[in-house]
């Protein structure tokens, strides 16, 4: 081990009280011999030899109490600043005009304000030089992980505050070796900050290579995402693990410290800023209303409550059906509200948007007047295979809470929707183009609600998106899964999606499809490539057999297709948010739409779902499944028959699921459900 590393460890191993005592006996060599220096240098030989160490033991004595007394040996070397200079200032003056003092009064000669100021200046610059040299000794040679591995050498970008203070944090923390600065100011090229190089941009691959940089860290919390974008991109050709310190709202609020370091936000790779958020539109259905949120402990429910207590509602519901997400959320939010000391009611409630009694009674006993229904199954592979779920719960359970609003007078009601609703080829999809034209058709006679719905795609980072998973799939070192080499989609953060949600809802005049600007699709490949690159990765294949991480393409899961849309149609028009569009879409007559929907329901309570399969093809006129039916319980179940056919030596095989069913194989079930129309009026409400 180097001579330094040991010294320095074994000094940081020492006991606060040891350290102290060798910091008081190293000051008291050296206020010896600075007073005694002074002494000689002004006077000469005009004192008398006892003066001499009279004069020294009086500084000994009076300046080491002071240091004592100003709490000299109290600070941490390693955190030496402006504090520490105070003291040492304090202590340095105070003794420069006692021991003079003292002195004199004892008979010497000396001259009080030639010895005062020599003696001050000395002492001072003693103080402070000795301690930072040691915390500059400490910083630059331990090592946290120990021999066996080494720090690693890491590239600052930034040379502002936080830059400053990510770097006094490395120095002090030992987890990573600080070697070079980069700054985009030209002024600062060449200049030595905190005892580093700065360089500029155009500098960063010479640093990286002769430097052996495996760490590059974004101080550089204050700018633009495009800026941001664009250094990340500089940064993609060099196998370096790219992280970035928190934004300033999260410093500010005491949420994170500068050195508390991050992965890279992916919004900083698709480098879009978001728009402020219009303050009117933000308040209109949430300031001193009673707002409910369903789904409020998942990706998206969660950010709307954030975002909703920040606006000063009288109270907010939580309504969810996970108690672990629903405790989560519960104390997340009463923890920011203690921070803000905003006076705020939080209603925690569990429940289910299917259960009709359990609506009522929630609704009955708060006075709602605005709803954002986010509750939902939204993986597509995972309703795939529990079809009857994912349609009970996404349509038939918003139909319920729909009506439920609609009887307990609920001023806003707003659907959180997805862009796979547009052109369905998964049953996730087409269960969310019900539950919009659910709303739709509400509205016509809907005398107090207004129903709303706001479309968009995928948001980063929420709970099973490709983001979470290819972050894991990197740190556990591979391979990364790509379904399709093709595959695109339309990705936004989950504040702005939220922000935009709340926005829309406040826009709405009733039965509105919102429709938010999701910029442009990415292709998955791309991002799982980036984010390999940006880990300090790199992508193996057959132009690089010896990167670290492949990238494996495991085929379209079921439901899955390449490109999502936001439109159906083309009547699009704008409104006051540059992001948030209007769109025109068809749906069915509400007395139509309920005899359907009956029949649907009553598929579901007979596990029936191939009726489900042929209704939805019926219902959603454009829905397009391109697999069989992939429920697990109804695929086992024929499977299970089977097996007991044959058993009982019936060699005749039940038929499984047709894998496309067309619109001219519902015929028959349609003809009937047109029959039953005429009767819509007598029916309950599903």
């Amino acid at each position: 081990m180097d001579t330094k590393l040991k010294l320095a460890q074994r000094l940081r191993g020492l006991s606060r009280h040891s350290k102290q005592l060798i910091a008081i006996a190293l000051d008291a060599s050296a206020i010896s011999l600075f007073a005694f220096i002074s002494s000689r240098l002004l006077f000469g030989g005009l004192l008398y030899e006892p003066d001499y160490w009279l004069i020294s033991g009086l500084a000994l004595v009076i300046t080491l109490g002071l240091g004592v007394f100003f709490g000299l040996y109290k600070v941490i070397v390693r955190y030496v600043g402006i504090d520490f200079f105070h003291r040492a200032n304090l202590t340095a003056a105070t003794s420069a005009l006692l021991v003079p003092a003292i002195a004199i009064a004892l008979q010497t000669q000396i001259e009080v304000l030639k010895w005062g100021i020599l003696y001050w200046a000395l002492a001072l610059v003693y103080f402070c030089y000795s301690r930072y040299a040691v915390s500059a000794f400490l910083s630059r040679n331990i090592s946290v992980a120990g021999p066996a591995k080494a720090m690693d050498r890491v590239l600052v970008y930034g040379a502002g505050s936080a830059g400053s203070q990510l770097v006094e944090g490395l120095f002090a923390s030992g987890c990573a070796k600080p070697i070079a600065i980069v700054d985009d100011d030209p002024g600062l090229r060449g200049t030595l900050f905190k005892g580093i190089r700065v360089f500029g941009p155009d500098d960063i691959r010479k640093v990286i290579e002769a430097e052996g940089i495996s760490r590059v860290l974004l101080a550089i919390p204050g700018a633009s995402r495009r800026r941001r974008s664009e250094i990340l991109r500089l940064l993609e050709p060099y196998p370096v693990h790219v992280q970035t310190v928190p934004d300033f709202q999260d410093l500010i609020s005491g949420k994170a410290r500068v050195d508390a370091l991050l992965e890279i936000d992916l919004a900083d790779v698709m480098g879009r800023n978001p728009i402020p958020p219009d303050p009117k539109l933000m308040g209109a259905c949430i300031t001193g209303k009673t707002v409910m949120v369903t789904g409020a402990g998942g990706s998206v429910g969660s950010e709307l409550c954030r975002q909703i207590i920040r606006h000063r509602p009288r109270q907010v519901i939580l309504f969810e059906l996970s108690e672990p997400a629903l405790y989560a959320i519960d104390i997340e939010l009463r923890a920011l509200l203690y921070r803000s000391q905003d006076a705020l009611d939080i209603v925690p409630l569990l429940g289910s948007v299917c259960d009709e009694k359990r609506l009522a009674d929630v609704l009955g006993a708060y006075t709602v007047q605005t709803i954002y229904h986010a509750a939902a199954y939204k993986h597509v592979p995972m309703v795939e295979h529990n079809i009857l779920e994912g349609v009970r719960n996404n349509a038939i359970g918003t139909l319920r809470l729909a009506l439920a609003a609609g009887n307990a007078g609920v001023e806003s009601f707003v659907l959180i929707s997805t862009d796979k609703a547009v052109r369905p080829t998964n049953v996730m999809g087409a269960s969310k183009r019900l539950a919009e034209m659910i709303l739709q058709a509400l509205q016509v006679n809907s005398q107090t609600t207004q129903y709303s719905m706001v479309r968009f795609g995928n948001v980063l980072d929420s709970s099973g998106s490709v983001v979470p998973l290819f972050r894991d799939q990197i740190r556990a070192g591979g391979p990364v899964t790509v379904t399709h080499p093709k595959i695109t989609r339309y990705f936004m953060t989950i504040p702005e999606a939220a922000e935009l949600v709340i926005q829309a809802g406040s826009e709405a005049e009733g039965g509105d499809v919102f429709v938010l600007d999701m910029g442009e699709p990415i292709r998955i490949v791309d991002l799982a490539r980036r984010m390999i690159l940006l880990f300090g990765f790199t992508v193996r294949g057959p132009d690089h057999p010896e990167g670290d991480l492949e990238i494996v393409f495991t085929g379209l899961r079921p439901g899955e297709k390449l490109y999502e849309e936001l439109l159906t149609g083309e009547e699009v028009y704008g409104t006051r948010h540059p992001r948030i569009l209007r769109a025109k879409e068809g749906f069915m007559p509400l007395a139509q739409l309920k005899v359907k929907i009956a029949a649907l329901a009553e598929a579901i309570d007979r596990a029936d779902c191939d009726a489900v399969r042929k209704l939805l093809l019926h219902i959603v006129e454009l829905y397009s499944p391109q697999n069989q039916i992939d429920d697990l319980v109804w695929n086992k179940r024929s499977l299970n028959a089977e097996d007991s056919n044959l058993k009982m030596g019936n060699v005749t095989k039940l038929p499984m699921a047709p894998r496309i069913v067309r619109k001219d194989s519902v015929a028959k079930i349609d003809k009937g459900l047109d029959e039953q129309s005429s009767v819509t009026d007598n029916m309950p409400d599903v």
